[in-house]
């Protein structure tokens, strides 16, 4: 299996957008109407995401996207917690209805409504009910809403602490994702994600945040922004600043992502990072889009560059999936689940094969045996099923 822990819904409905421009409207002119989530149907997400993502995901050979609503989207910036809190939970409500119609293809992690200067206690909430009634897998975690001025504090701090507390009681990891930059001397897609990325990873190495938060897991996106490639800058100052190395410090909790767009920077990623620290990422439909004219293929292709990496197949196979359900235990738990219940039908299948085999007089209608299949020890057919495990039988009178 190939895994994407890095996708947004940067193609949602238009309806979408309209709710957020009427949003930010009422809070320039506050008698206008409060405005209500976009009345989106199933088939309006099914067509955003088939002629998208999916049909792209298809061409490329990547089986499920960790997906996330628009991360330039998230506007932490606007200054209202309530509007922030509305917007977060339509965002998220859209990404769980991506994730029902197409299970086998994405899984969710939450945007969070945060604001700069505010408590987390929203956040706190809409982690709590994305993780555990819409069974998201993560969350992505600003570590500056104010949007390029940086004015929260580092993410060593103990305001960040209840969030965290609430991430290790739900076991669930955060990718670091900045949104909008509103500096216009650093561009959001060009400077401000990267700057952000660069500068979470210098914050954790002066602080001792794993201490207190042992299991506590980050994904640092954007290849890890300019981390890898001065590897050395960093090793460097934790000796310089007396602390500990960064292997045991930092790196049993932080991981990079592939969402970098070209083979030598692939390359230098996996030369210089533990294979076991990388997730593959593509941030498909995301900032770098068209097609790379040295090869004609897409920037973002980034499976490309992996396949022809010099990695032993065992790497490979950590960024490709292994590393993904470690650092997304949820996602993984999930995916087993999904594979016992398969296993299940499978052997379900054969046993009503074998039972209509020495039925003859059922044969003929065999759609009046739907058998019910709950892995465990089976039961003598024609019994109705329950709900627990180890029980079989057919849902129809003709059957009985």
């Amino acid at each position: 299996m190939i895994i994407d822990c890095h996708g947004h819904y940067t193609t949602a409905p238009a309806a979408h957008q309209t709710f957020r421009d009427a949003q930010l409207a009422r809070l320039v002119d506050p008698d206008l109407p409060e405005p209500v989530p976009a009345q989106i149907s199933d088939d309006e997400i099914r067509q955003s995401i088939e002629a998208n993502q999916l049909r792209l995901a298809r061409e490329r050979g990547t089986d499920l996207t960790i997906f996330s609503p628009k991360a330039s989207g998230m506007g932490h910036h606007v200054g209202d917690p309530a509007t922030a809190l509305a917007w977060a939970r339509a965002c998220n409500d859209l990404v769980y209805r991506v994730t029902t119609l197409f299970p086998e293809n994405y899984a969710g992690v939450c945007q969070l409504p945060q604001v700069a200067g505010e408590p987390l206690g929203d956040c706190v909430a809409e982690l709590d009910r994305c993780v555990t009634e819409l069974g998201f897998v993560g969350c992505n975690l600003n570590p500056d809403p104010s949007g390029g001025h940086w004015t929260s504090p580092a993410l060593t701090d103990e305001f960040w602490f209840p969030l965290y507390e609430k991430m290790t009681e739900l076991d669930v990891p955060a990718m670091i994702h900045v949104s909008t930059s509103c500096n216009p001397a650093a561009h959001t897609l060009g400077a401000h994600y990267l700057n952000a990325d660069t500068t979470v990873f210098m914050q954790l190495l002066e602080g001792d945040l794993f201490g207190r938060f042992p299991m506590l897991r980050f994904v640092i996106p954007h290849g890890g922004g300019a981390v890898p490639y001065h590897w050395g800058r960093f090793h460097g100052l934790a000796e310089r600043m007396g602390r500990p190395p960064l292997g045991g410090h930092v790196m049993n909790n932080v991981f990079f992502d592939t969402c970098v767009y070209h083979r030598p920077g692939i390359e230098l990623l996996t030369s210089v990072i533990d294979p076991g620290n990388i997730l593959f990422a593509s941030e498909m439909l995301g900032a770098v889009r068209g097609d790379n004219p040295d090869g004609g293929f897409p920037w973002d292709d980034t499976k490309r560059y992996l396949d022809k990496a010099s990695l032993p197949e065992e790497d490979r196979g950590k960024i490709f999936e292994l590393n993904a359900r470690r650092v997304y235990p949820r996602l993984d738990m999930r995916l087993k689940a999904a594979g016992a219940r398969a296993a299940g039908g499978e052997r379900g299948f054969m046993v009503k094969r074998l039972y209509l085999s020495k039925r003859p007089d059922r044969r003929a209608d065999s759609s009046c045996c739907a058998l019910a299949w709950h892995a465990g020890t089976t039961i003598a057919p024609g019994r109705s099923s329950t709900a627990r495990s180890g029980r079989w039988g057919s849902t129809s009178p003709a059957c009985r």
